[in-house]
């Protein structure tokens, strides 16, 4: 067995890297925080001083040129995704890019491409993959307890009080749909190849996408609400916001039950409900059972699986073939949204 660890590069002092990525390195078996770029010197001492001495870089070049980083984790705006993507993959580094993983389809084919051709390992960053409670949703799935799935409905917004973040620039490709809708998106694209036996990222492609959604005054979306028809009949909805309180909730429906899945992207505790419902009306009837979740660290279970994949040389967990769906499904949603003047179905071909 290896003993080797993966020494990580971070592209920016992000407050999702300084909070979650840095640490869940530095908690890993596998891996080992080794550099910082940022283009703000204050930013790097407040890292080094936080976390120790680690490499500070003043710009992203000088970091992707050391030659011993051997994986960069890209928490950049959303805008830069694919430029300092494509060009860690140049520089012969493994990278774990944050979602959403681009800002259209194209980006992601364009950056799948170029890391394959440069032999890079290249995943994007839904740390949710690696919880229990994904798991323990996706058994409950496959044991057949919900019957036929039917509908599925999955939130996620919170209350955005920061006015000096990208997401709430345009031009940085903020807006929520790119930012915690990908959450709901995926899930829903995770649920569906469960229930039609497909592999990760192969089960069809809605028929029919609808949306509504409100925009504030930077003019990115600011509460978006699509729904998804599928070819076997089941309607999922997506929802997702800066606008209200914190909403993180995904419910399955089923034949034989209901699913609630509370904190559906968080690594709590929290357990899972299941209700089943006879065509009796007397409550007594309805049988409803909490399913225990452990704690999870999703964080560096997402790291471990990554650095583990370079080291192993094989495919992270969490694989292209999703990433490059989520892109091709936020085109669709985006796309719908700026049809003016329509509430019906958009067709997809």
């Amino acid at each position: 067995m290896t003993t080797r660890k993966i020494r990580w590069g971070v592209l920016g002092y992000a407050r999702i890297a300084q909070n979650a990525l840095i640490p869940a390195m530095q908690r890993s078996s596998n891996s080992v925080f080794h550099a910082i770029a940022s283009r703000d010197a204050a930013k790097l001492a407040a890292c080094r001083e936080k976390f120790g001495p680690v490499r500070a870089y003043a710009t992203y070049e000088s970091l992707l040129a050391d030659p011993e980083v051997d994986a960069i984790y890209n928490p950049l705006p959303n805008s830069l995704h694919r430029e300092w993507t494509i060009k860690a993959a140049w520089a012969g580094k493994h990278i774990l890019c944050e979602k959403p993983f681009a800002m259209n389809a194209a980006e992601a084919r364009e950056m799948m491409t170029v890391c394959a051709a440069a032999d890079v390992t290249l995943m994007e960053a839904f740390m949710y993959r690696y919880t229990h409670r994904t798991r323990i949703v996706l058994e409950t799935i496959r044991d057949g307890a919900l019957g036929e799935i039917r509908h599925i409905d999955s939130t996620f917004r919170f209350l955005h009080t920061r006015l000096d973040s990208y997401r709430l620039r345009p031009e940085l490709g903020g807006g929520s749909l790119y930012d915690v809708g990908t959450y709901p998106l995926n899930f829903i694209g995770m649920v569906m190849d469960a229930v039609t036996n497909s592999a990760p990222g192969a089960s069809p492609a809605p028929v029919s996408v609808s949306v509504q959604c409100t925009r504030d005054a930077h003019g990115i979306d600011d509460n978006f609400s699509a729904l998804l028809r599928y070819p076997n009949g089941i309607i999922a909805a997506a929802h997702c916001g800066y606008n209200s309180s914190r909403r993180v909730h995904s419910t399955i429906a089923g034949t034989k039950a209901v699913l609630e899945i509370p904190d559906t992207f968080f690594d709590y505790a929290t357990p899972l409900t299941l209700s089943t419902y006879t065509t009796s009306s007397a409550p007594e009837d309805n049988a409803v059972r909490e399913i225990p979740v452990p704690e999870s660290d999703r964080y560096r279970s997402e790291v471990e699986d990554f650095a583990a994949a370079i080291l192993e040389k094989r495919k992270p967990q969490f694989p292209l073939a999703e990433t490059l769906r989520n892109a091709e499904l936020l085109d669709q949603l985006i796309a719908a949204s700026q049809e003016r003047g329509s509430t019906e179905p958009r067709r997809m071909s």
